[in-house]
């Protein structure tokens, strides 16, 4: 009961914010010609729902979720606010959930993913997240967000909860799983770019 409140409350909740994207962002954000991993920092996770919602419609969303004992509860909430939760961990992303993640995408599916979650460090990538889209050779879409007001928590990731009706500035960057150089995308590609979409403000 619990859960579905808190869920029902997310989606109303999301539902009032100002999510604002210009034309090229909006044309980034909606790209579905393949299925394609969708990146967003742990503590832009709040929008996670209205994304999908707002400009993913096409495709089902995968979320990858913690193997951990608390990994269950967010499975369980995943579920109930419409994504389909794979567990297994982002730091070292397991063999049995990198091949279903495979075999949703080959099916149709976008997957949703925080590459810094689910404990940190802050805004650091790690390696295991490039797994699924090299081997299928996917695009990731780079999620940005810019608060208007904001609370931003005390937790290890500074987890934002925008106020009700609030602005969202929308950025995104779609990258390739190979660089035009002909290199592989590495972590700190991914980094770079989500650190120049996702600028934080000073803290008091």
């Amino acid at each position: 009961m619990a859960l579905w409140l808190a869920a029902t409350l997310l989606r109303v909740w999301a539902r009032t914010l100002r999510m604002e994207a210009d034309a090229d962002t909006l044309a980034r954000l909606t790209a579905s010609e393949t299925p394609a991993a969708i990146v967003i920092w742990h503590n832009r996770l709040f929008l996670s729902v209205e994304i999908f919602r707002r400009y993913r419609t096409r495709r089902p969303v995968c979320g990858l979720v913690s193997a951990s004992k608390d990994g269950a509860w967010l499975a369980a909430f995943y579920r109930m606010i419409g994504l389909h939760p794979v567990r297994g961990s982002s730091n070292n992303l397991g063999r049995e959930a990198a091949k279903l993640l495979i075999e949703r995408m080959r099916a149709g599916s976008d997957f949703g993913i925080t590459p810094d979650g689910p404990r940190g460090p802050m805004y650091v990538v790690e390696p295991g997240v490039l797994v699924v889209t090299r081997r299928l050779n996917a695009p990731m879409i780079l999620i940005g967000a810019e608060f208007g007001p904001a609370k931003r928590l005390k937790s290890w990731d500074r987890f934002y909860v925008p106020a009700p009706f609030s602005r969202v500035k929308m950025r995104a960057e779609i990258l390739p799983s190979v660089r035009p150089d002909g290199q592989k995308t590495t972590a700190e590609d991914v980094r770079a770019a989500l650190l120049r979409l996702n600028p934080d403000p000073p803290e008091a």
